[in-house]
């Protein structure tokens, strides 16, 4: 923990010299050495290039002492995109280009996968990760539903894996300093945090269609039970549905709701109630478009999340943040930069950020925040190298990840849930109790 405290330091000390590349953070070559502590190359395969992960790729190539070793996609079409990106960095050797995960988990050679699948992968590949030795970058969300998300924990304990989240702002210097601001009482004792996500999405039909010539479908179903291939689904609107998704909640609600219970100082919650539907447009989405989550926890403390998917107005200037409320005032955080106003509302104090606006999207789905990227793969890198847990790890992940399933199934059920604070369980509904894991492809059930 000691190792990880002094990086996030070093990382706070030299945002002013932000930039993205090696020296991310205006670092020397020396310095970024002695944070690092090794020169030992990391040999990474990325899997799923088409947008997240392409964009990805670039970040991973650009870090000292890491080597590409292979671009992974179902869709022929993205391996030499991802391939050209990497090279595009200076990256000396070529990456290999492979459609099947599971060839590179069988490659003894490389050392951590980063995945940017869709939901219903995260959690088994991270698994598969795990039990073939491998350390893993996995995109939020963790996992799909919450006994996979346990699933993956119990993996990176039992193989001693580094497990991170794709929950960046974990990794961001000035936001870190304004939760630890927080939690030495700056606005008193902090009982509830509101969080929230706007955009302006879009209708979206499916038709059915013959499975395109590029596209291995078989594989990007993997895990999930098979259904025949519909047009419109893929590269993104698999999203906003349940076989394969998992809304909004959990595609951009994770980001929110990871710093507001970061900031809270809690684990698990004791209830859990959603609202909303689909009610910009009347088509094939199933998840909502406009919904609101809300999460008790013990010690008089709750969280609210609210989306709205198909209505781009902000709510406090921002298209996405977090408000925390205290006896003596509140503090709101957008990307990496935190503001804390007194009861009457009146701004004491400011952390900014030296990243530019280009670098705090938060509606680009490639990258909402390419800076705070860099910082967080920075971080797992070090963490593997230092054998600790990241900033994000794996554990921290599923507690943010399963608090956005609970509510993505309370709207499921339409009604309130009892939760177990010690572990995230459902208490006494049967129902609800059923979406706490999903069924499996037959072969592919993940297995620990």
């Amino acid at each position: 923990m000691e190792k990880r405290r002094d990086f996030i330091k070093k990382l706070a000390l030299s945002s002013a010299g932000f930039a993205i590349g090696n020296s991310a953070l205006g670092f020397s070559a020396k310095s970024y050495k002695n944070i690092i502590g090794a020169n030992n190359r990391i040999r990474v395969s990325i899997i799923g290039v088409n947008g997240r992960g392409n964009g990805m790729a670039g970040v991973f190539a650009k870090q000292k002492d890491t080597e590409i070793a292979s671009i992974c996609d179902v869709d022929s079409r993205a391996i030499p995109k991802a391939i050209k990106t990497v090279m595009a960095t200076g990256h000396t050797n070529t990456p290999k280009g492979e459609k099947d995960l599971r060839k590179v988990l069988e490659d003894k050679s490389v050392d951590a996968i980063y995945t940017a699948t869709p939901d219903h992968w995260h959690a088994p590949l991270t698994i598969m990760g795990c039990q073939t030795g491998k350390h893993v970058y996995v995109e939020k969300p963790l996992s799909h539903n919450p006994h996979e998300g346990e699933m993956a924990v119990a993996a990176a304990r039992k193989y001693n894996r580094v497990v991170q989240m794709g929950a960046q702002r974990r990794s961001a210097p000035i936001l870190t300093k304004g939760i630890e601001e927080l939690h030495n009482g700056v606005i008193g004792r902090v009982y509830f945090a509101k969080a929230w996500y706007t955009n302006t999405r879009k209708s979206n039909v499916l038709k059915p269609a013959e499975v395109p010539d590029w596209l291995d479908y078989d594989l990007w179903q993997g895990p999930a039970p098979r259904t025949p291939y519909k047009d419109g689904l893929i590269h993104y609107n698999w999203h906003w549905f349940w076989h394969w998704g998992t809304g909004e909640a959990l595609n951009n609600g994770t980001h929110e709701v990871d710093v507001a219970r970061w900031g809270l100082g809690v684990d698990f919650p004791t209830r859990v109630s959603s609202v909303g539907g689909r009610y910009q447009f009347s088509d094939d989405w199933e998840t909502p478009d406009t919904q609101i989550v809300t999460m008790d926890y013990p010690g008089r403390v709750s969280l609210m999340w609210e989306n709205r998917s198909s209505n781009g107005r902000k709510i406090e200037g921002l298209d996405r943040g977090v408000i925390f409320y205290g006896e003596k005032g509140s503090l709101d955080t957008g990307g990496d930069n935190y503001k804390v106003y007194d009861l009457d509302g009146k701004l004491i104090k400011e952390g900014k950020t030296a990243m530019k606006e280009s670098e705090l999207d938060g509606r680009n789905t490639s990258s909402p925040s390419i800076g705070l990227d860099n910082l967080h793969v920075m971080d797992f890198l070090d963490a593997m190298r230092n054998n600790r847990k990241p900033n994000c790890d794996v554990e921290s992940g599923h507690k943010s990840t399963v608090a956005m399933q609970l509510g993505n199934i309370s709207w499921r059920v339409g009604r309130d849930l009892k939760v177990d604070p010690k572990n995230g369980h459902i208490i006494g509904d049967k129902d609800a109790e059923k979406l706490w894991r999903r069924s499996y492809e037959k072969g592919w059930e993940p297995k620990i």
